[in-house]
């Protein structure tokens, strides 16, 4: 039950990511603009003299939600495949890798969806995300193992 809940959260997850990539660019512009919004108004509350420009903010939580989806992804399949009995290097070379395959078709899918394009750099920043979710899954299971 555990294998099937861990890659149904992957499955999931995914789709997830499907999704927010078959938004037109409008919309996907409108959804990370009013998120930035949010994080400047609440910034604003603790500084209020500080001067954001939304757009140029935006980039940045933009490409920050990039990295952050990987990451879970990352700890997501990581995890999975770890209950199946694949760890070690295999399992962290296989986890990567799905991550980067999975990022290359997202932004091949992004090339068909009105407004949007494949941007190579996402895909480091995607792949970023994942090594770093994967490594700090593998810090984790390893300190948990070593102290208890």
């Amino acid at each position: 039950m555990k294998k099937l809940l861990a890659y149904t959260s992957v499955f999931l997850w995914m789709a997830l990511i499907f999704y927010f990539s078959n938004q037109p660019a409008n919309e996907s512009n409108e959804l990370s603009t009013g998120i930035t919004e949010v994080i400047v108004t609440a910034v604003e509350k603790v500084a209020p003299h500080s001067n954001f420009i939304v757009g140029n903010l935006n980039h940045f939580v933009r490409k920050n939600a990039h990295f952050l989806i990987y990451l879970v992804l990352g700890v997501l399949l990581i995890h999975s495949l770890r209950l199946s009995g694949v760890d070690g290097y295999k399992g962290i070379g296989l986890a990567l890798s799905i991550c980067v395959l999975y990022a290359i078709s997202d932004e091949v899918h992004q090339l068909f969806v009105p407004g949007r394009g494949a941007q190579v750099r996402d895909v480091f920043i995607d792949s970023a995300g994942a090594f770093v979710g994967i490594g700090i899954y593998v810090v984790i299971l390893f300190r948990t193992h070593v102290d208890g």
